[in-house]
């Protein structure tokens, strides 16, 4: 099964708050997702969302769930998401709180706090050190995604594309 949380930056101004048209936004986005990552308005967490929501908000203050599964749902979101992907919209003010949250709180203080936990979802047989760097490239890379985002003053979208529908798998 294939589970990606994608995360979209752009501009407030391109985007609209609308079910229907984030779910096309988004799903072009995904086909062009390894060029949008190079040019860092793109992000992706494959599978580990959930673990990592949990690393996140081992920090967290009011603020630190944002990164991960803040954010509100759009105009026009169906009562049952389901064939859509299940979207989220972070306006440009909670993209600057996201992103002063990952900066001020460092992935060691997180891990201390919930990785027993998430080492433990792992089950026997994984490394320590594997998994810890496995979150820790989640956290610098959204570190940095939403630092970029936030430096442009940005909306983040972020859609679940699970089972394969936005990839056709």
């Amino acid at each position: 099964m294939h589970m990606h949380m994608h995360l979209r930056a752009a501009a407030q101004a391109e985007i609209r708050d609308d079910h229907s048209w984030l779910e096309a936004f988004m799903a072009t986005a995904w086909a062009h997702h390894e060029v949008e990552c190079a040019a860092g308005v793109a992000a992706s967490i494959e599978k580990d969302f959930g673990l990592l929501h949990e690393l996140c908000s081992a920090g967290a203050d009011a603020a630190g769930w944002l990164p991960v599964f803040g954010g509100r749902q759009p105009a026009g979101a169906p009562a049952d998401e389901l064939p859509h992907p299940p979207l989220l919209l972070l306006e440009p003010a909670e993209v600057r709180t996201a992103a002063a949250f990952l900066a001020a709180v460092p992935f060691d203080g997180l891990w201390d706090a919930a990785g027993a936990k998430i080492l433990a979802s792992f089950g026997p047989g994984w490394a320590e050190a594997l998994v810890v760097e496995v979150f820790r490239g989640h956290h610098r890379d959204l570190r940095a995604f939403y630092g970029r985002a936030a430096a442009a003053g940005h909306t983040v979208v972020k859609a679940g594309w699970f089972q394969g529908a936005a990839t056709g798998g």
